[in-house]
């Protein structure tokens, strides 16, 4: 993919860079410091993807991404300090959404959502039925009629609801939780222990404090000492928590 990468920090800016040279599959082909030299390079370098920090001067990163006209359109990352921008970024459809200090980890899993959800987009272009993929990449899931099991997140103009059955992992995010599926990221306000409440009996199993899995999505399990992390097929990477370790290891039928 090719990558344009927007940020008023150059250090920001730096960062990413390193990052992508590990990123197989990517190409950096340029970067921008604010909101209208970003749309100049969008429309005159075509990325595939761009990585746009929120909160820069002049013209921020949402505003950059509503006066868009490129076509195709770039999928979009939003990278920000301040998780209060979060239901703004999805309601432009980003792929994903970003905290700084930003992970390797979480960027490559949101470059592969990227990725997918182009290659998605590009095949029902051929096919003919653009419009019926891009409401199943919004809606991320099919919901199956009389399936009550999911979550009902705001959006700027309503509701939209996330299947369990499409959720792959669920990471906490400062005082909102982060709903990860195969093709976006949701954000929702919630706690921790409401959200076990709610999946009790559910696929999804509690390995951290802070993190939800969907143990079929669980590729490899990383040891160090004796803390463990799991990698999923997204490849993010998530810790085990102290406390979790014995269920985990019976959920995944490991010693």
């Amino acid at each position: 993919m090719r990558v344009l990468l927007v940020d008023d920090e150059s250090l920001a800016l730096d960062r990413l860079r390193t990052f992508f040279e590990n990123i197989e599959g990517t190409e950096v082909i340029g970067q921008a410091q604010d909101g209208d030299e970003a749309l100049e390079k969008i429309d005159a370098l075509k990325p595939d993807l761009v990585i746009l920090d929120i909160q820069m001067p002049g013209r921020n990163g949402l505003r950059t991404a509503a006066a868009l006209q490129t076509e195709p359109r770039p999928e979009l990352v939003f990278v920000t300090a301040h998780e209060h921008y979060a239901p703004d970024a999805f309601d432009v459809d980003a792929a994903d959404y970003l905290l700084k200090p930003v992970r390797v980890d979480r960027l490559r899993q949101a470059v592969d959502r990227a990725r997918r959800r182009r290659a998605m987009r590009d095949q029902a272009a051929r096919a003919g039925q653009l419009e019926e993929e891009v409401e199943a990449l919004r809606a991320g899931g099919s919901v199956k009629a009389g399936d009550d099991d999911g979550f009902w997140v705001p959006e700027r103009h309503g509701q939209r609801r996330v299947p369990i059955s499409a959720i792959d992992w669920i990471e906490a995010a400062r005082d909102y939780v982060l709903l990860h599926t195969e093709l976006r990221s949701y954000l929702l306000r919630t706690t921790m222990s409401a959200l076990e409440e709610k999946l009790a009996g559910s696929p999804l199993l509690r390995v951290h404090r802070s993190a939800f899995v969907r143990p079929e999505k669980v590729t490899e399990v990383k040891r160090a000492n004796r803390s463990l992390t799991l990698v999923l097929a997204d490849g993010a990477n998530v810790q085990v928590g102290p406390n979790y370790v014995a269920t985990v290891k019976s959920a995944l039928h490991f010693d």
